[in-house]
């Protein structure tokens, strides 16, 4: 994996960052209307520790977002070309480095029904599920990753 790397996200990556939500096919069919009109914002980036996973050219293979007044991953994305490749896996290292170092004990996360099984291979454990609420009307499975 050493043609990736990890770097804390800047403003400019703003639009290359909703494209990428806006454009998984995790998130097309009953799911579309989550992402729909969806924006990582500058000010967003600035304000939450966000990092992207890029190849050699600086080209967004991946990001995630954690909220450490909250302890919870609110975003994780890997560009569809660019799954089965270990970035996924790569972010959730980062992320759970990055959420020890700033004194978590625990990173909570509301997963994308679809994207759990990724969460349990990446070291998470299931705790329940969050109902439906607004635009969502599934059930969502919560999960946390224990930081050691």
């Amino acid at each position: 994996m050493s043609e990736f790397t990890v770097r804390r996200a800047v403003a400019e990556d703003s639009k290359r960052l909703t494209r990428l939500v806006r454009s998984s096919r995790a998130y097309r069919g009953d799911y579309a209307a989550m992402v729909e009109g969806y924006q990582v914002g500058g000010a967003y980036i600035e304000h939450h520790p966000v990092f992207v996973a890029v190849d050699a050219s600086d080209r967004v293979l991946g990001f995630y977002a954690l909220l450490v007044d909250d302890a919870e991953l609110d975003l994780a994305f890997v560009a569809d070309g660019a799954q089965g490749l270990g970035i996924g896996r790569l972010l959730m290292e980062h992320m759970t480095g990055q959420a020890g170092a700033a004194g978590l004990k625990a990173v909570r996360v509301v997963a994308h029904p679809p994207a759990e099984e990724f969460y349990l291979r990446t070291g998470a454990v299931r705790t329940g599920t969050v109902a439906p609420t607004g635009h969502i009307h599934w059930e969502r499975p919560e999960l946390r990753y224990a930081i050691a």
